[in-house]
């Protein structure tokens, strides 16, 4: 009942004491603000466009499922089966070469075509608005087609234009303005060019070998249940076990793209916890500060006979009302992003993003903006209940060295363990949150040595003549000095930023030099078996001096590991890709030249045992398998079983043809297939790669050409956009640190201003200080970024060689550009927090000693 009582009693005193505002808790209440929303307003954007995907499902998908065949249509059995289901409508996907009618130019394009009552759901929207055989139809041998904008743009055309595709011609009699079911085909590098199914037939493009992808879409009766909808799913997986086919349901209409947003959201998660966590220590600063300035105040309870523990209770109560109303703040912004978001990203992703609540998202923000505040103000409060009225009566304040109670410390600990659980828990991808959280507290634990390092520094240093400099060197070391703060807030916040950059300066670096430097000039999909040998005495006629290297290709899917079917394996994500969707399968004789064997050995070139293939060797470890395990995998509806003979080291990297998979030649014996060809000619100009694409496309129209060249500036686009985005996000944590410097300048102005007053009394001009402080935190600023270098530096090279398995290089501009924020960022704010601490008059000062 005591207890309670004191409590209450602690509460009324926490209360009259806030009657005179916040002053002070402004960069408390920012720094909690921000961290929340950041982690609030992103996770609920990211649930926003999930709930939008699962809301449009159905148009999304454009149907209620989806069954994917690759390199062949449906059995009269398959098809029978599909249509019984309900109303189906089928499509298929190639990429092709669109060129103009006199073979002046072509363009790459991803060709869709469509039946007659696409799309079951959504609508598709041109310009002009045509009925569909007014759009599709046949005219005088002439098939219609629409296409998107860039496709008009790639070819200088118009509406009303003639093409050609494959054998046929056709008539561009729209452009696309709406296709609905977009999104579930996944990424394409060109542009899209939609026909009739009998427009495509009419091509002469679908070979026995060609790289078709059908599609078909079932609407289910109206009202069908996710029960209903998945039933039909698993009953359609076990009736056909041979079928190979990919399902699809409305639930998962685009898993590329959910994929990536949970990727990108955890990522900007980690961001804003790393904000968050710098923001603590502003937090810190804050709760420092203001205890120093209540230091009366704790001598007054204490000299009435208030225990440490009441007090302890009355500032905490304080500290927990102001990080809630912080709190609330962030979670406000945060509830408020996915309204913002659904008119910013509607041009970036094709996606409805739903406006709306997400309390869920929104709690995790508010128990990590929590439990950070707990973190780093228990160690404060904990010096403050220790501290006797004596001490605080006679001293400037309680700031000093030494650490509290066991039991306040421990209690931080604990917290920040916690926070650091709930962070992986509450993570897609555990161990790269693992990885983000252990590096974050490492980094924090260094930081906190590179200060006191700096410290000990300035210490032992030499007596030096300047007065201004002797000054910054005694004010980096002396007793409540900002080194620490500045060195551990600005410290985080530029680590991240140089990390990030070097990454992306790198991944642009190997896009637009050194990829392009080793990368072949071509690709060649889609050669026929009866056309290889002509096309590669073109292609060498064409580029004597180039150099031609031709692979046999097909598609197919892993169906099973050991075995055991893949939808019910557990493998970790770096390794899930290859299981995900459909991959690239060869057969080849010898060892491919561009790799080499690190386990096993090759099958001899007259081989005729049992199936034997050779596995990539980073991809087989990422999924655990040995020598010996074998992998089934489905080509064109049916299922083969290969035994692993031996693993290889693949350079990825290089751009050449590579497969994770190459089978022995007689796993596929009389499957009828396709070649894929590359063509390095590194001393060819733009001219001459024109003048060999007119000419494949003219003789092979058949043939799918890809310019390695269009392909990298798409990716290199791209890279762009992301790093843009992501190096936007991290400035987050710099803002934060930026709001932790301003917070540790205001906590140590008390200190400031003594020494100020008592070193103008003593003759020292405004000139000197102002020199002074400003080489203070020049020194301070120059030691954190050398450390972000280095801890940046050393993160970059670990993703960049390590995870993506590229060459690494530290990159001097970064460097440079580091320094120059780090001393700006520094010297800037502690100038504007200097200048008003030299105002102040020196006699009130002098009063008070």
């Amino acid at each position: 009942m005591r207890t309670k009582e004191t409590l209450k009693l602690a509460i009324r005193f926490s209360l009259r004491e806030m009657r005179g505002g916040f002053s002070g808790f402004l960069i408390f209440l920012t720094c909690i603000a921000l961290g929340v929303a950041a982690i609030g307003g992103v996770n609920s954007v990211a649930r926003s466009i999930t709930a939008g995907v699962a809301n449009e499902g159905q148009s999304l998908l454009g149907g209620d499922l989806r069954f994917q065949l690759n390199q062949r249509e449906a059995s009269t059995e398959e098809g029978a089966y599909l249509k019984g289901l309900g109303t189906l409508s089928e499509s298929a996907n190639m990429r092709s070469m669109a060129r103009l009618e006199d073979g002046s130019d072509q363009s790459l394009a991803e060709v869709k075509a469509i039946d007659g009552i696409y799309p079951l759901f959504g609508a598709l929207v041109t310009e002009p608005a045509l009925s569909r055989d007014a759009l599709f139809g046949e005219k005088d041998g002439v098939f219609g087609a629409a296409a998107s904008d860039l496709l008009f743009e790639r070819l200088g055309i118009k509406i009303g234009s003639r093409i050609m595709l494959g054998t046929a011609t056709f008539e561009l009699r729209a452009k696309i303005i709406t296709e609905p079911d977009a999104v579930s085909e996944g990424f394409g590098f060109a542009p899209r060019l939609m026909v009739s199914l009998d427009g495509l037939r009419a091509s002469g493009l679908v070979q026995p070998g060609s790289l078709v992808e059908y599609a078909y879409k079932v609407r289910l009766a109206d009202g069908s249940s996710e029960a209903a909808v998945n039933a039909v799913r698993d009953e359609a997986t076990e009736k056909f076990p041979q079928a190979g086919w990919s399902i699809r349901t409305r639930t998962n209409a685009a898993p590329a793209l959910s994929s990536n947003i949970e990727r990108f959201s955890q990522f900007l998660t980690l961001v804003g916890l790393t904000a968050l966590v710098v923001g603590g220590v502003g937090v810190a600063n804050a709760v420092r500060a203001y205890l120093d300035g209540k230091r009366g105040v704790i001598a007054t309870f204490k000299s009435l006979g208030a225990s440490g523990g009441f007090v302890f209770t009355v500032y905490l109560v304080q500290i927990l009302i102001i990080a809630g109303i912080g709190i609330v703040i962030g979670l406000v912004v945060g509830a408020l992003m996915p309204f913002a978001a659904s008119a910013a990203l509607s041009s970036v992703i094709p996606v409805p993003a739903e406006g709306g609540i997400y309390p869920g998202a929104l709690a995790m923000a508010a128990l990590f903006g929590l439990l950070v505040t707990l973190a780093f103000a228990l160690l404060p409060l904990g010096r403050a209940r220790d501290v006797p009225a004596t001490a605080l009566f006679r001293e400037m304040g309680f700031g000093g060295g030494g650490l509290p109670r066991r039991i306040y410390v421990l209690g931080a600990l604990g917290i920040a363990a916690l926070l650091a659980l709930l962070a992986i828990w509450f993570s897609g991808d555990r161990r790269i949150a693992a990885i983000f959280v252990g590096a974050t507290i490492f980094a924090f634990i260094v930081l906190r040595s590179v200060g006191v390092g700096v410290q000990w520094l300035a210490r032992k240093s030499p007596r030096l003549r300047s007065t201004a400099l002797r000054l910054a060197v005694g004010n980096i070391h002396r007793p409540g000095a900002l080194t620490p703060s500045v060195v551990l807030s600005l410290g985080l916040g530029l680590t991240l930023l140089v990390t990030l950059a070097l990454i992306d300066g790198n991944l642009r670096q190997q896009i637009a030099g050194s990829l392009p430097k080793q990368a072949p000039n071509f690709f060649f999909v889609d050669i026929q078996s009866t056309d290889v040998d002509a096309f590669s005495a073109l292609v060498e006629k064409e580029a004597p001096e180039g150099k031609l290297v031709r692979v046999p290709m097909l598609r197919g899917r892993v169906m099973a590991l050991n075995g055991v079917d893949v939808q019910k394996l557990t493998v970790p994500p770096a390794g899930a890709w290859v299981l995900r969707g459909d991959r690239g399968l060869t057969y080849a004789k010898n060892q491919p030249e561009n790799s080499t064997l690190s386990a096993g050995t090759w099958w001899p070139e007259d081989y005729s045992g049992e199936p034997l293939v050779s596995f990539a060797a980073e991809e087989a470890g990422e999924l655990g398998l040995k020598l010996g395990d074998t992998v089934t995998v489905n080509v064109l509806g049916r299922n083969v079983t290969a035994k692993i003979a031996n693993f290889r080291e693949v350079q990825w990297e290089s751009m050449g043809i590579n497969f994770v998979m190459v089978f022995s030649p007689n796993t596929f014996a009389g499957a009828p297939h396709s070649w894929l060809a590359t063509l390095l000619t590194p001393n060819a100009d733009s001219a001459e790669e024109t003048r060999l694409l007119n000419a494949v496309t003219r003789a092979f129209p058949a043939v799918t050409t890809v310019r390695v060249k269009d392909a990298l500036e798409v990716v290199n686009r791209i890279v762009g956009q992301l790093g843009t985005a992501i190096r936007a996000a991290a400035s987050v944590a710099l803002i934060a640190s930026v709001l932790v410097l301003a917070g540790a300048l205001a906590a140590g102005n008390r200190a400031r201003v003594h020494d100020a007053v008592v070193l103008k009394t003593l003759g020292a001009t405004r000139r000197t200080l102002i020199a002074a402080f400003s080489l203070e935190y020049m020194l301070i600023g120059l030691a954190t970024a050398v450390f972000a270098l280095a801890a940046g530096g050393v993160a970059a090279w670990f993703v960049v060689a390590r995870i993506m398995t590229l060459p690494s290089s530290f990159l001097p501009e970064v460097a440079v550009a580091t320094i120059l924020i780090a001393l700006t960022v520094t010297v800037g704010i502690g100038l504007i927090g200097t200048w008003r601490v030299l105002g102040h008059k020196a006699a009130p000062v002098l009063r008070n000693l």
